[in-house]
């Protein structure tokens, strides 16, 4: 080394270690700390948003009409809004499949298995296994439809699903003649608590920790998650794009059967409208929720979270006077704030 210096000739530095570069604008040695609404933003998890809607407007309820009457209103939430839960997570796994799915076939879906269950039951209690698996037969029957439409047609899912609705309602209406009522033993255990919950919650909460694995933990849930961020890269890496759409439309059908069922047991009988209104609020508690609308990423809890914001929602609006068209239009201005939101996070 030495003799390179004598001769003149120009000695490459040695490496040593650098300390990493502080960021422009930032005084050496310190860090800037972040405010509190900074933090809040950088939390990935955009179904935390929910949970606190649902706590303003408890808030709101509580400060209008006292703590004793919100305390009811959490109660009969905690019946009812899992109903929302049910459809949300159907639903929810649809529009992870990636742009344009969507099932519009559910309330159809709801009501068919309602009726056909509570038909096969025939108001013995013996036979409640048998209504259970043709509910869920229904429920395998319709999503198998939908997909065929979707892949032998090509229809475009919202479009094959609002046509398949209209005929599993006529399906539904052709049967609905002399019902009787579910079994008692299915009443009651629709109607009872545990734990000061009610067992439907508690089935809806084991269903979602079901999914939640299978979304977060399985090889399914992975093939979805790349089939709705890039379809046809998904097809590329080796995923099964159409097997995990058929059984992706398969289960959305199964748990809105399963929901049908329920919601005949609950309310004492199964009727044809009772599945009307989860078409628009089974779409509103997915997007609410935090599950991404592009697809990709799922939210199960996201979608407790919103069931609770809609219900708590509707509770106040009709405390208030508002009617079945009021609440309608806050859905839809609630679902269109958020998919502006999530829009400009996404371009952000």
């Amino acid at each position: 080394m030495s003799e390179m210096r004598e001769s003149g000739q120009r000695v490459a530095p040695q490496p040593h270690h650098q300390p990493h570069p502080q960021p422009p604008g930032e005084p050496r040695g310190e860090r800037s700390a972040a405010s509190p609404y900074e933090r809040l933003r950088a939390i990935e998890a955009p179904w935390l948003w929910s949970f606190a809607g649902a706590a303003l407007v408890w808030l709101v309820i509580a400060g209008i009409f006292g703590i004793s009457i919100a305390g009811n209103v959490v109660a009969t939430a905690l019946v009812f809004a899992v109903f929302m839960v049910l459809a949300g997570l159907g639903q929810m796994l649809v529009i992870t499949a990636g742009p344009g799915n969507i099932d519009l076939s559910m309330p159809s879906a709801i009501a068919l298995s309602g009726v056909l269950g509570v038909q096969f039951l025939h108001g013995e209690n013996g036979l409640i296994g048998v209504g259970i698996a043709v509910a869920l037969a229904v429920g395998v029957l319709v999503g198998g439809a939908n997909y065929l439409l979707i892949r032998v047609l090509r229809i475009p899912p919202i479009i094959a699903t609002l046509s398949s609705s209209f005929i599993v309602q006529s399906v539904a209406i052709t049967q609905s003649r002399d019902m009787p009522p579910p079994p008692p033993a299915l009443q009651a255990f629709a109607n009872a608590r545990v734990l000061g919950l009610p067992d439907v919650a508690w089935l809806a909460l084991a269903l979602s920790v079901a999914l939640a694995f299978l979304l977060h933990r399985s090889v399914f849930g992975r093939a979805l998650s790349a089939l709705g961020q890039n379809g046809r890269a998904a097809w590329l890496a080796g995923v099964k794009v159409e097997r995990v759409r058929c059984v992706t439309y398969v289960l959305c059908a199964t748990i809105a059967a399963f929901t049908g069922l329920l919601l005949a047991a609950v309310s004492g009988g199964a009727a044809l409208d009772m599945g009307v209104e989860y078409m628009l609020i089974s779409v509103a508690v997915v997007v609410i929720g935090g599950t991404q609308v592009t697809g990709g990423k799922a939210a199960v809890a996201g979608v407790w979270g919103a069931s609770m914001f809609l219900f708590l929602t509707n509770a106040m609006l009709n405390a208030l006077g508002a009617g079945a068209g009021g609440r309608s239009i806050v859905y839809g201005l609630l679902i269109i704030g958020v998919v502006v939101a999530s829009g400009r996070a996404a371009r952000r």
